[in-house]
């Protein structure tokens, strides 16, 4: 996109009197209905002046009758009345065009910072740094009410164009929506807009839609919001390329175009039903007001140092002209013709000075009803209740009679694009960015293992990355951005990087920067015409990148285009770890309610498999914020809610709530999160309002311990209840990772005593749960735990507790299932011999029959232990086994997790022992023999079998 240059002249001079930042000013402009003049001033300038828009290069009016700065400015609806005010307290009103002064209409006892007419001209709201606002009657000047609500200077105030509603705005980025007929406060939007702090040259605006069905809001992450008129409830917003927050808005007259400027001193247009910008122009100073010209195609603007100009031909000629289909509200325009000649004089019935007590018996509330369109209904209006153009509320049975004339098709028409634009699907973002702040460094990546940020400067940005773990190296040396890159993704092995598209020369870029390589110029980068990355993700060997077209693109840690595939709807983030690539995606559009559908997709780069889909799961009415895995590689999520999930396949593939922030933070908090492992969760606490880190000062990473939502149980012990429920999970886990190990055919002897100290935790934790359950006579609920214990002393040692709580038929039911295991272990253990026996009397490689049952075998001589079906090592050899069985033996008795182990000895020679149980070999003759030797007594390698045979036997006949 081309960025034009528009030239200004000085309207007023700049300065740092009352009270500007720096030298800037805020200035004001305005059009005239007939677009024959432009009123500019300045908060620096005593002065109004009055252009003559048809002779630009002649001197302007000027008018001085303050004595200090003008902040505000505001034109009457017929363009007959100018008012202003100002840094000297004072609301003065003029006529227009010719400026002669009428009257000091108001005082306050503080500086003036925001006027608004409403659309009959009957009334002029005024409001500043005083507490309060005046809405005083234009004919006789007397102030009809005082509305107050805000804690902040007022800085912006806007009439619904229906004549129901007042939308006020305060520096603290608080909007209030009042009710005109009652005086009270609809609705409260705390924090939704910027804080401009005390930088009087910055104020926060807002302004209705020409229609009156939505009102335009700065938000806070350099966008626009629009609330929905009745329900304040947030209907859209328009997000694009500025930079830093927004100063001013403004709406074209036929309300399909708005212009947007920011503190990056640049100016938008947006085409608001597509909702993106179609053009804009950069600036040297920050425009701080601007205004559509009510006839053409042009916007007016001026900037913080008071010089003004003319944008031509602001929407291209391929478009619809800003003042084509203006809504009817907004043409109709009855307003007061104030300060003229005699024989003119409005009629004052329903007027501002007739606000009171008593009309609000007389005449009915104001319907709360939609109102989508009015055109030739507003005719009806006009002749039957004319009165109500002059008076300040006015009745709205004739505009309801139109809209039940509507036809079926319209309605339908209507009802469509209403759920149209309230339904706004969340945009991409990474994980781990902060948003752009003007002046400040931001985070473009934040993870478990480091960060990396930049600053722009002029015309480039200054990365540097950094990692937690200071002893990892040598330092990543810091790096020139000329792309201005928005996002990164960090890991151990390198960084990548990307922009989306400025402009039309400006293409996307991609860039992989490695740590280390064995080769020069190892680093890379891809461009991309036509399409914009979104997101990026890095992992071992591989990075990927999502772009506008719906394209994952995967490449090689060296930069070869691997593979490129379609998804299924547009992304909103990616994350990667190890071999996997988890990517989410929009499902559908937003359900009627807002809440997003999404969902997510995890691929198997290495072998290039989709291993898991399904939907993503998120609270009522909130947006995924966080999106990647777990120290353990499980994947997660966490939503705007406070709510973070993971994923596990059990259950066919579910998401497990595993934290609520609703039940940890405290109400002046909000948790930035950056990871998670099995017990904690890795967070950035920020203190309201804010909802993400500084880089400086240093943020400070915080563990919080996962927690279940639990229900309130009647047994007391949700600490206990939860850590039950955390290590079924991690057990669940390990056993599956046991499995990919054992199928790969790698050793798995570290996740088998992973499994173990794990299994041990949990029966500590479960007797303890049995304790608890006792103690508040929950006797069935300790019969369950008990079954669900795995060691033999845990066992044991529960009978021992219910025994020493004189509980002796609880005792009993805990040794009935002591026995009924030992039972099933050793039928287990029968069974598993009888297989054996199958299959060691099969034929050898000669042909004859295996002499399976004459052969000796080795049963250890352990006393007999509950199984654990769910972990069982792999053989080991036979010096390795003694080892661990003599180890085991002694350690069985001083505690579970040794006990634990001693067990899985026994298991890992069930076969064999099985062997020789059916050939008739009892425990007792095998250990008494003198000629079978003991596996721990033979020296040399180790063998395959797990006992050796004699030397000579001369208890074995000979066979001829």
């Amino acid at each position: 996109m081309k960025i034009r240059t528009l030239k200004l002249q000085e309207a007023h001079k700049p300065s740092s009197a009352y009270g500007a930042a720096n030298g800037s000013s805020f200035c004001s402009i305005l059009w005239d209905q007939q677009a024959r003049h432009l009123v500019t001033a300045s908060s620096s300038d005593s002065g109004i002046s009055i252009h003559d828009a048809l002779l630009p290069s002649t001197t302007p009016k000027i008018l001085r009758h303050h004595r200090d700065g003008v902040t505000a400015l505001a034109l009457s609806p017929n363009s007959t009345c100018l008012a202003s005010g100002s840094i000297d307290n004072s609301v003065k009103l003029y006529k227009f065009p010719g400026g002669d002064f009428e009257t000091n209409i108001t005082r306050f006892t503080l500086p003036i910072r925001a006027l608004a007419f409403n659309q009959s001209g009957s009334m002029l709201a005024a409001a500043g740094d005083d507490d309060g606002i005046k809405l005083i009657n234009t004919v006789d000047g007397s102030i009809a009410r005082v509305l107050k609500g805000h804690k902040g200077s007022v800085t912006g105030l806007a009439f619904d164009p229906m004549g129901e509603y007042l939308a006020s705005i305060d520096s603290m980025g608080t909007v209030l929506f009042w009710e005109l007929q009652s005086g009270t406060i609809l609705h409260t939007l705390k924090g939704v807009a910027p804080n401009t702090g005390l930088d009087t040259s910055l104020v926060n605006i807002l302004s209705w839609s020409p229609d009156g069905e939505m009102l335009a809001v700065p938000g806070l992450r350099n966008d626009v919001v629009m609330y929905d008129r009745d329900t304040a409830e947030k209907v859209f917003t328009l997000r694009g390329d500025h930079l830093l927050p927004l100063c001013f808005l403004s709406w074209s007259p036929n309300g399909k175009y708005m212009a947007t400027s920011g503190l990056d001193r640049q100016v938008l247009i947006w085409d608001v039903l597509k909702k993106q910008d179609i053009d804009r122009q950069k600036f040297e100073d920050r425009i701080c007001c601007m205004a559509w010209k009510p006839v053409g195609n042009t916007l007016a603007v001026v900037d913080v140092s008071g010089k003004y100009g003319l944008w031509e031909s602001v929407v291209p000629s391929s478009m619809k002209s800003p003042t084509e289909d203006i809504p009817q509200s907004s043409k109709k325009t009855n307003g007061l013709m104030l300060f003229e000649e005699e024989g003119q004089e409005p009629c004052s019935s329903g007027s501002l000075g007739d606000l009171g007590e008593d009309s609000i018996g007389e005449s009915g509330p104001p319907s709360r009803k939609r109102i989508r369109k009015r055109s030739e209904f507003d005719e009806d209006r006009s002749t039957e209740n004319t009165i109500d153009d002059y008076g300040l509320l006015p009745q709205r049975m004739a505009p309801k009679r139109a809209r039940e004339q509507l036809d079926k098709g319209a309605n339908e028409e209507l009802r469509s694009t209403a759920i149209s634009v309230r339904s706004k699907m969340q945009e991409a973002f990474q994980p781990g960015v902060t948003p752009v702040q003007p002046g400040k460094r931001r985070f473009l990546c934040y993870n478990m293992l480091g960060t990396i940020t930049t600053m722009e400067y002029d015309g480039y940005s200054h990365i540097e990355i950094d990692f937690h773990d200071t002893s990892r190296g040598p330092r990543v040396p810091a790096m020139t951005d000329h792309f201005g890159f928005t996002m990164a993704c960090l890991n151990e092995n390198g960084s990548v990087f990307a922009n989306p598209c400025k402009g039309d020369k400006n293409m996307s870029t991609l860039m992989y920067r490695p740590f280390s390589s064995w080769a020069n110029n190892s680093e890379w980068s891809m461009r991309f015409e036509g399409e914009e990355v979104k997101v990026v993700a890095l992992g071992v060997h591989w990075v990927a990148a999502i772009t506008s077209l719906n394209y994952l693109r995967i490449f090689t840690d060296g930069g070869l285009q691997k593979h490129i595939l379609s998804l299924d709807g547009p992304a909103v983030t990616a994350s990667g770890s190890k071999n996997q690539l988890a990517v989410v995606t929009h499902a559908s559009n937003c359900l009627p309610s807002n809440d997003q559908v999404l969902e997510f997709h995890v691929f198997d780069i290495r072998n290039g498999t989709r291993p898991s889909r399904g939907r993503l799961p998120l609270s009522p009415g909130s947006h995924l914020i966080w999106f990647g895995f777990s120290e353990e590689g499980l994947l997660s999520s966490y939503d705007s809610k406070g709510v973070l999930r993971v994923y596990t396949s059990q259950y066919g593939g579910s998401w497990l709530p595993l934290f609520s922030a609703n039940k940890t933070k405290k109400s002046d908090e909000n948790y930035w999160v950056v990871g998670l492992n099995a017990s904690k969760l890795f967070c950035i606490v920020c203190k309201s309002p804010e909802v993400f880190p500084q880089v400086m000062p240093k943020p400070i990473l915080t563990l919080l311990d996962l927690s279940s939502p639990l229900a309130s149980s009647d047994l007391g012990a949700d600490v206990l209840e939860n850590e039950f429920i955390l290590n079924n999970l991690h057990l669940f886990q390990i056993q599956k990772r046991i499995e990919e190990s054992s199928s790969d055919g790698r050793d798995t002897t570290d996740l088998d005593d992973e499994a173990f100290s794990t299994e041990a935790a949990q029966d500590r934790c479960i007797l303890r749960l049995i304790a608890s359950c006792c103690n508040s006579d929950k006797l069935v609920r300790a019969t369950e735990l008990v079954k669900l214990l795995t060691l033999e002393k845990s066992m044991k040692g529960a009978i021992k507790l219910v025994t020493a709580l004189k509980l002796p038929n609880l005792a009993d039911r805990f040794n009935n299932i002591l026995e009924e295991r030992m039972l099933n272990e050793t039928k287990d253990m029968s069974e598993a011999a009888g297989v054996a026996v199958n299959q060691g009397s099969g034929l050898g490689r000669n042909g004859t029959s295996s002499e399976v049952s004459s052969e000796p075998s080795c049963i250890p001589s352990s006393s007999t232990t509950l199984s654990a079906p769910h972990f069982v090592k792999k053989v080991v050899n036979r010096g390795e086994q003694k080892g661990r069985s003599d180890h085991n033996q002694t350690a069985r008795e001083v505690q579970p997790e040794a006990a634990t182990r001693g067990r899985s000895t026994e298991l890992r020679t069930t076969a064999a022992a099985a062997a020789a149980t059916a050939a008739g070999n009892e425990e007792s003759s095998r250990t008494s023999n003198p000629f079978f030797k003991s596996s721990s007594t033979h020296e040399g390698p180790a063998k395959e079998s797990t006992c050796q045979r004699p030397p000579s036997n001369p208890f074995k006949k000979s066979v001829k």
